[in-house]
This record gives C-alpha cells, sequence and structure tokens, in this order.
C-alpha cells in the first residue's frame, strides 16, 4: 500500500487544511492540561501534518509503514526537528517517552484486526510521559457504509485522474477501496493501482480496546458531543501507567 501513490498524495490531499488541523488537536491538548513539548504522529504519511506541529515549537517523531511516504516525507522536513520511522503503527518502537500521540486522517481505520488495535494503545499508552494523551480520528461506520461504501468516485484535474470504486461489508465491516490512477507524464499517462482497506469500530469497542483513560469524543474539528450521522469522530485518551 501506498508505493507510487505516495508520490501524488501531496496533490490529491491539497484541499486538507492541515494548519487548522494541528492547530484543532493542540486546543484539545491544551483543554486537558497537556502542552506538548514533543509528540508523536502515528501514521504521518507525507509528514504534512507534523511539519504544521513542528512550526508551532512541537519536537515531532513521525511514524509511517511506507518507505515511499517516508521518502517523500524526509524532502519535506528537510531543516526541522521531526525524526521518521519506517515502522507499523501497531509495533511501532521508540527512544524515549513524549507528551502526546497524534493519528489523523483516520490512520487508526486501517487496523483492521481487533489486536493489532489493541496492541497499539498498548504502546501508545507506554510511550506516553505521564499524564500525557492520546488524540485521534476516524471514519465513522455510517461514513464507511453510508457515504463511501458501495460507491464510486472520479476525479480529473488534467494531470492526475483516478477512479476509486469503495465496497462495504456489513458483516465483517471492512470497507475496501480500489484505487486506479493515471498520471500524466509528457504526453502519455501512467496507470497506478491501489487496494486499501478500513475498518468500522463503533465508539464502545474503541474505548474498551483502548487500555487508557478515555476522556472525550468529538465531531471532527469541533467540540460537539458524536451524532448518529456523523461522519469524522475524534477520540482523546489519557495515559494510564505502564502496561508493558
Amino acid at each position: 500500500m501506498y508505493n507510487a501513490f505516495a508520490y501524488i498524495y501531496d496533490d490529491l490531499m491539497r484541499d486538507v487544511d492541515y494548519a487548522a488541523w494541528s492547530d484543532y488537536y493542540l486546543k484539545i491538548a491544551n483543554r486537558f492540561g497537556v502542552r506538548p513539548a514533543c509528540a508523536l504522529e502515528l501514521g504521518c504519511g507525507t509528514a504534512s501534518l507534523s511539519l504544521e506541529f513542528s512550526r508551532r515549537g512541537v519536537d515531532m517523531i513521525g511514524v509511517d509503514v511506507s518507505e515511499d511516504m517516508l521518502a517523500v516525507a524526509a524532502k519535506k522536513c528537510a531543516g526541522r526537528n521531526i525524526l521518521l520511522l519506517n515502522q507499523n503503527m501497531a509495533d511501532f518502537e521508540l527512544y524515549g517517552t513524549v507528551d502526546a500521540v497524534f493519528a489523523s486522517l483516520d490512520s487508526v481505520n486501517y487496523l483492521t484486526k481487533k489486536h493489532d488495535l489493541r496492541r497499539m494503545f498498548a504502546l501508545v499508552n507506554n510511550y506516553l510521559n505521564p499524564g500525557g494523551i492520546f488524540v485521534f480520528d476516524v471514519n465513522t461506520e455510517y461514513k464507511l457504509r453510508n457515504v463511501l461504501g458501495n460507491n464510486t468516485f472520479t476525479y480529473d484535474d488534467g494531470e492526475i485522474c483516478y477512479i476509486w470504486h469503495s465496497a462495504y461489508n456489513t458483516k465483517s465491516r471492512l470497507c475496501g477501496f480500489d484505487l486506479t490512477f493515471f498520471v500524466k507524464n509528457n504526453e502519455h499517462y501512467l496507470r497506478f493501482d491501489e487496494m486499501q482497506q478500513e475498518r468500522a469500530y463503533a465508539e464502545s469497542e474503541i474505548i474498551q480496546a483502548s487500555c487508557m483513560e478515555f476522556l472525550a469524543a468529538y465531531e471532527a474539528l469541533t467540540f460537539k458531543a458524536p451524532r448518529e450521522k456523523s461522519e469524522r469522530l475524534v477520540f482523546v485518551m489519557r495515559e494510564k501507567g505502564k502496561l508493558l
């Protein structure tokens, strides 16, 4: 996952306001008494969000399973105090502890096995300083089933074209994404294919799996309570003593 796609990822995500997301995540941290000097981003991708945190004075560590994503990130992060690690977010290892951990843009949904989800929470808990917090967002089951699931999406800006087909399985609660990209290369287009998968987790499942102190859940980019048709939720968990 995320090989050739990594090199066009930022073009496709240019509408995401990473500055707004970083400000929002830091507001959440401050709300619960944490002003992170050092933080970890899981599933950092090309490090766009880590860069925004860095610009706000936070020393950042970025973890991602994709070497290609990190190759793009390394070029963007040159001159910044950002450590990039090629690791799986369900089995990562740090050199020390951090004040906060962040995981944005549904990175957690890509942990499709419950034991990986539990393992990630245990590791996050262990690498947080006392009182540290974990802030992350997820695509809701409503979004995966009713908005993305069993739909086809297309995009064409003349340079990049994609066809995205999603299929949601109500039994497994897995949503598969089949992506075909055509990227302009001089007079021709290069074709790339990606297959991705996300799992829908209920709020209760996340809280139960977390092994951490549950602080809050919000509708994304707000401080409002989740609604039945919320498409993205943000969770806040606090460190609860070493578990591993």
